[in-house]
């Protein structure tokens, strides 16, 4: 029975209609009504706020998994849009979930295309800035990362080959290697928004043979797992990889427990069967089971003879037989000498490898014919793509199949597995000149994500760039590269990476890869409104300066429309009682979030003061000069 609520009911036309009656003159208020819309769980069941008070398992009409055998990963707020601000005044204010309030038109404006400002090109000459964005451009953009991707969608939907993500971790206790400079304890729920909200806009991003890679720990990965089957679908799941991070010498288990020494790496196609996976390859010495060569093997194999490779080794160097070569060289020697014949007669050594029933009718055919008539090589051509050997109900296997370029060297290898234990954190700390304790990652290990999803050419994205591993390692190796990270970190930041990359970088793979340096990157930022406030805030010292940036923000009309400036005159006193970080968030409150930055369509007004040569660079970034 609140006198303003009444009044505000009775003055919308519509809740007037609603929820009063007019008898004899009196409007008579239907509270009960009204309590009936405001606490009924199914009120507006399609709307933004359908999933706010419901949290389990539900189906896609919203009815609970006791009643229906689908089954959709249903959270707090899921359908809310999370901005999500990583600097650290940010990270202690509640965040904001714009869907909420029910203003879809709010939300449309703060995904809107962003204005691009201080564009510069880093090439090994130096440093110029530019009022043009080409073609082949690699990019970096310093902002937040959900207006970033926004923005992003406008020229390059449908146009990323593979994203690689390491975002902030969701940890249920607090960690001593949690040290992101950014804020990675979200509760649950509002990391499972932040996470949703950009990779709704990252699937839109991925070209239709595309795929996305997600690096997370222990906490949060079964949830993580089951948000992405809900956004890229349970049948475009590619693998989840573990990775070794450390040895357990040396640390403390959390919990009590097993050691923590691994992370996941969840990977997801926009549609698997348009996807193509490029093969890779880890060293895995010679395989004692290719113990048989071939002699005369150019000829027909009428003509072939089979020998054991030790024998033909102790003829060779004139033994006797093979025991007395053992004998005199010894075991070790032998087997050394063994795996070098191997190598350099690949195209003849070989083993016996078992058929299946499930090989082929042509194949097991001729398996079966072979076990009786055990001198003769029979020969199956597999409709063009290879030709099986078939001896003694077996198949041949030529060393030649195991051997694959590796680095540059054509070496015994197996393609990997989904457990990697070859792409060592230990000794990174060097990598790129630059360190990002708690967060940086091997440019051996991005390395194989990208090769392994993407070509020579193709762009590549990583949205929580950190210290820029992903684009330092997609420079490298001939990828384009979109790069996108809010903080600044300084002496340790990814343009600075970057750019010793261009002047030949050394470390990392670089000696793998013969980088020798090259190439350019342009750097720009989502041009500031209210993200200027923002950072005056937190750098603000004592209660007069805040006083300053308060008068400027009323000015400049760009707060909340929720906020009235007369009421927060009248209580000054009561703001100079609060404790600087509480003045500092209330601030905070007060700013209209959806101005952080400059829309693009809002560039030419002049209110937002934005140059003529960002403006320049703006229509040519959307291709719109």
């Amino acid at each position: 029975m609140d006198e303003n609520l009444i009044h505000l009911l009775v003055s919308n036309d519509d809740t007037r209609a609603r929820f009063f009656k007019e008898v004899d003159g009196i409007l008579v208020f239907d509270k009960v009504g009204f309590a009936w819309v405001i606490n009924n769980r199914e009120f507006l069941p399609d709307s933004y706020t359908r999933f706010k008070n419901k949290i389990g398992l539900v189906d896609g009409n919203g009815d609970m998994i006791a009643t229906s055998g689908k089954v959709e990963l249903v959270f707090p707020y899921k359908d809310c849009v999370l901005e999500g601000g990583q600097t650290k005044v940010e990270s202690g204010r509640n965040e904001i979930f714009y869907n909420e309030t029910l203003a879809p038109e709010a939300v449309d404006r703060l995904l809107m295309p962003k204005v691009l400002s201080g564009a510069k090109r880093y090439t090994s000459k130096g440093i110029e800035k530019i009022q043009e964005f080409c073609d082949d451009d690699n990019l970096i953009i310093r902002g937040n990362n959900l207006l970033a991707l926004s923005s992003l969608l406008k020229i390059f939907e449908r146009k990323i080959k593979c994203i690689y993500i390491d975002p902030p971790y969701y940890f249920n206790v607090k960690k001593d290697e949690d040290t992101f400079a950014y804020n990675s304890n979200f509760k649950l729920s509002s990391w499972l928004v932040f996470m949703k909200n950009r990779l709704e806009i990252a699937k839109k991003l991925l070209s239709k043979d595309g795929a996305l890679f997600v690096q997370i720990s222990d906490d949060g990965v079964g949830e993580l797992h089951c948000l992405l089957k809900d956004i890229f679908g349970s049948e475009n799941f590619i693998n989840k990889i573990t990775v070794k991070t450390k040895s357990p010498s040396g640390f403390a288990s959390v919990n009590p427990g097993l050691f923590e020494t691994a992370e996941y790496i969840l990977g997801f196609a926009k549609n698997k069967r348009e996807w193509k996976y490029n093969p890779q390859y880890v060293e895995s010495g010679y395989d004692s089971n290719y113990k048989y060569v071939v002699i005369n093997r150019d000829g027909p194999t009428e003509e072939w003879v089979i020998k054991n490779i030790v024998d033909v080794l102790a003829e060779q160097r004139s033994y006797v037989d093979a025991k007395a070569m053992r004998d005199e060289l010894g075991k070790t020697v032998v087997e050394d000498l063994t795996a070098q014949y191997a190598f350099e007669n690949a195209e003849s050594v070989f083993r016996y490898t078992e058929i299946g029933n499930n090989a082929g009718q042509k194949v097991v055919a001729a398996r079966d014919q072979s076990r009786d008539d055990k001198e003769k090589i029979f020969v199956v051509e597999r409709e063009g793509k290879y030709t099986v050997f078939i001896h003694r109900g077996k198949e041949i296997a030529f060393y030649s199949k195991k051997l694959h370029e590796v680095d540059g060297q054509l070496i015994p290898s197996m393609q990997v597995s989904n457990i990697w234990t070859d792409t060592p954190y230990e000794g990174i700390a060097g990598e790129g000149g630059v360190t990002l304790k708690g967060g940086k990652k091997p440019e051996k290990l991005i390395r194989r994500i990208l090769e392994m999803a993407s070509n020579p050419g193709d762009i590549v994205l990583d949205y929580h760039l950190g210290s820029g591993t992903t684009c330092a390692v997609a420079h490298k190796i001939g990828r384009r590269y979109i790069g996108v990270e809010q903080l600044d970190y300084g002496d340790d930041d990814s343009i600075v990476r970057l750019n010793s990359v261009i002047k030949g970088d050394t470390t990392g793979i670089s000696k793998a890869v013969n980088w020798e340096g090259g190439g350019s990157f342009v750097y720009c930022e989502l041009a500031k409104l209210n993200q200027n406030f923002v950072e005056e805030i937190q750098a603000a010292s004592e209660t007069t300066a805040l006083k300053d940036i308060y008068s400027r923000m009323v000015k400049s009309g760009f707060i909340s429309c929720k906020v009235n400036p007369a009421d927060i005159d009248a209580a000054a006193s009561d703001f100079e009682s609060l404790s600087l970080g509480n003045q500092k968030h209330f601030l905070m409150e007060l700013l209209d979030k959806n101005l952080l930055y400059v829309n693009y369509c809002d560039m030419d007004d002049e209110d937002f003061g934005v140059s003529e040569a960002d403006k320049v660079f703006t229509r040519s970034f959307y291709r719109e000069d």
